[in-house]
């Protein structure tokens, strides 16, 4: 069974610049080592908080849209630590998880496509963030993994 999509929620590091001026915006939990550089995701920023915190959900779906394009790990959220949450999209969400579950089973996108019926181009667009791809063929591609996708929805 899929985590439930609003699970992916990351915490974003917000900076103030030294005259005040705006924010820097980053993920923290996308930050990883190359080479012994220290790299990021990304950067952004915002004059308000406000705007910094819609910048960062911008930034975050980009972010994890390069991670999956380029086959790299999508790593799960950290704890908040009085940072504020930015979620991904619903969507989004339940696309990552069927990415994880694909790597988690060890299986390729080609033989997702094969298990499904469908064409490879069909199965590369499950992945794609651009891509209004439809509940049922998530489920689908979900099932073709042994998996179950159940969405359900949160009073607000």
């Amino acid at each position: 069974m899929a985590r439930h999509p609003t699970a992916l929620a990351y915490p974003v590091q917000l900076d103030p610049e030294p005259d005040g001026s705006a924010f820097t915006v980053s993920f923290p939990d996308f930050f990883f080592e190359e080479a012994g550089q220290h790299l990021s995701g990304g950067y952004s920023f915002g004059h308000s908080r406000e705007e910094a915190l819609a910048q960062a959900a911008d930034l975050l779906e980009t972010i994890v849209a390069n991670h999956l394009a380029e086959g790299w790990e999508v790593p799960p959220p950290s704890a908040a630590r009085r940072r504020p949450l930015v979620a991904l999209d619903p969507l989004v969400a339940v696309k990552v998880e069927l990415y994880r579950a694909m790597h988690a089973a060890g299986v390729t996108k080609a033989e997702l496509a094969r298990r499904m019926g469908i064409a490879p181009q069909q199965a590369q667009r499950l992945f794609d963030t651009n891509h209004a791809s439809r509940i049922d063929q998530l489920a689908a591609a979900f099932a073709a993994l042994g998996r179950r996708l159940v969405i359900t929805s949160q009073a607000a």
